[in-house]
């Protein structure tokens, strides 16, 4: 069973394995009495000396027939322009006051794409299911890169299918996550918004933008979590803004806390 000690943190049942999550978006009803408490504690993400992603290397992942047409077909379209264009942009340069000695992040770039049918995906997938998929496809699929210091694998899963990790299932108690595979192969999971929990009176494909820059920016600044900046309290730069969104040109991003603003930026 997975348990959660705050909205954006959950951890694997007998691992120490962080896993970080967008948790699902909620009613202003059930969030309101949260809100006028306020945190216990301060934000204040403090770097652990573990790895960053100085110049992360997006590799898009999308798993299932479904996404060989439409509406998917577009979505895919949409999300790869996403990446193109948010990998060089003022999301990014924000997140340089999380530089340290060896590691300065910069702008990034989208390394590729590819669909993949094989094996198939039915009506849910696990996390477990889905690292063996993709370390099989890095070490037998020409189209995968190699795992490398800034590769980071964005996993995409297609409309009517659930992800469970943890005993937890998307649109039940999460929208996405990240995570690692023995501190070297770094990727993120994104179920299709299905629920109104994951788009949060969004359209789809801005749900999905605000999802995944939540865990571009998860990744870039605590690939391995816990590792990296983290908060002990308030959990990872995404956590902490959860369902804040700006636009960056015409892409909607989440917003992402800022240690020096002290605020979300």
């Amino acid at each position: 069973m997975t348990h959660s000690t705050s909205p954006g943190r959950e951890f694997l049942s007998g691992s120490t394995d962080a896993i970080r999550i967008v948790p699902l978006h909620l009613p202003e009803a059930l969030t309101k009495p949260i809100k006028e408490a306020g945190p216990a504690t301060p934000p204040q993400l403090t770097y652990r000396n573990g790895q960053l992603l100085t110049n992360v290397e997006v590799f898009t992942v999308f798993w299932g027939p479904a996404w060989n047409s439409a509406p998917a077909s577009g979505i895919l379209t949409q999300v790869n322009s996403f990446f193109d264009a948010i990998l060089t942009s003022a999301l990014i340069d924000q997140l340089n006051e999380y530089s340290v000695p060896g590691y300065k992040i910069g702008h990034g770039k989208r390394t590729g794409t590819v669909t993949i049918t094989t094996p198939h995906i039915g009506k849910s997938v696990s996390d477990h299911a889905i690292r063996v998929m993709l370390q099989h496809a890095i070490a037998t699929n020409h189209a995968f890169p190699p795992a490398g210091p800034n590769t980071l694998y964005f996993i995409y899963v297609p409309p009517g299918t659930a992800v469970v990790q943890g005993g937890s299932r998307s649109c039940q108690a999460f929208c996405g996550y990240h995570d690692n595979i023995m501190g070297k192969i770094f990727y993120a999971v994104m179920p299709y918004p299905g629920c109104s929990g994951c788009t949060g009176g969004l359209l789809p494909i801005d749900a999905l933008t605000s999802t995944s820059s939540h865990e571009l920016c998860e990744a870039i600044t605590d690939p391995v979590p816990g590792q990296g900046w983290y908060d002990d309290v308030n959990g990872e730069i995404g956590d902490i803004c959860a369902w804040k969104t700006k636009k960056i040109g015409t892409h909607t991003v989440q917003l992402e806390w800022s240690n020096k603003a002290n605020s979300c930026v």
